[in-house]
């Protein structure tokens, strides 16, 4: 697998130790599979259970081509993955931000290393002013990270989304660069 080298190269030296941050490929389809079957990424995601490796495959082979979708990989393990999604014509300076990181891996940093080269590729390489996401209500680590680099809440929306039997409320989070 080809080796990246980060783009947010002063925030390299936060990362973990044995951390690669790159494209995502093909070759990645089951890893990203089990990665999005577990009860702990699902939990903070839209996702629902059981990804068939097709299915990733399948999302990997008809990606839009502006987009960058990235895997965190950690002593050769898929841990993460983050997608910044540019949104087209009248609001061509946006992008939607999606990531998440392996139940085994939280609070390690790998998080933040996803998030700066997705903010990185923003700011720097697609001129963007505006990063959006969703991320639901309950959960405090992911809004707590989303803060520290600038996201702040524009809304919340009650009954969003169906999760473990009930309805869960989210927040509407942007990131604004002058």
């Amino acid at each position: 697998m080809p080796q990246s080298h980060p783009v947010a190269s002063r925030d390299k030296r936060t990362w973990p130790e044995g951390l690669t941050i790159r494209a995502r490929s093909l070759a990645d389809a089951a890893a990203i599979a089990d990665l999005h079957n577990l009860p702990g990424y699902r939990w903070g995601t839209m996702r629902l259970p059981y990804h068939s490796v097709e299915e990733i495959r399948r999302g990997i082979e008809q990606q839009s081509v502006d987009a960058r979708y990235l895997v965190a990989v950690f002593d050769g393990v898929v841990v993460g993955d983050i997608g910044l999604s540019p949104a087209k014509g009248r609001r061509a300076h946006v992008a939607t931000l999606g990531m998440g990181v392996h139940d085994d891996f939280t609070r390690r940093g790998i998080g933040r290393a996803l998030l700066g080269e997705a903010i990185e590729i923003a700011d720097d390489w697609l001129n963007l002013r505006r990063l959006e996401l969703t991320v639901h209500a309950d959960n405090s680590a992911a809004i707590a990270l989303y803060e520290s680099f600038g996201f702040t809440v524009e809304g919340r929306m009650a009954n969003y989304a169906f999760r473990g039997g009930t309805y869960v409320e989210a927040l509407a989070m942007a990131r604004l660069r002058s």
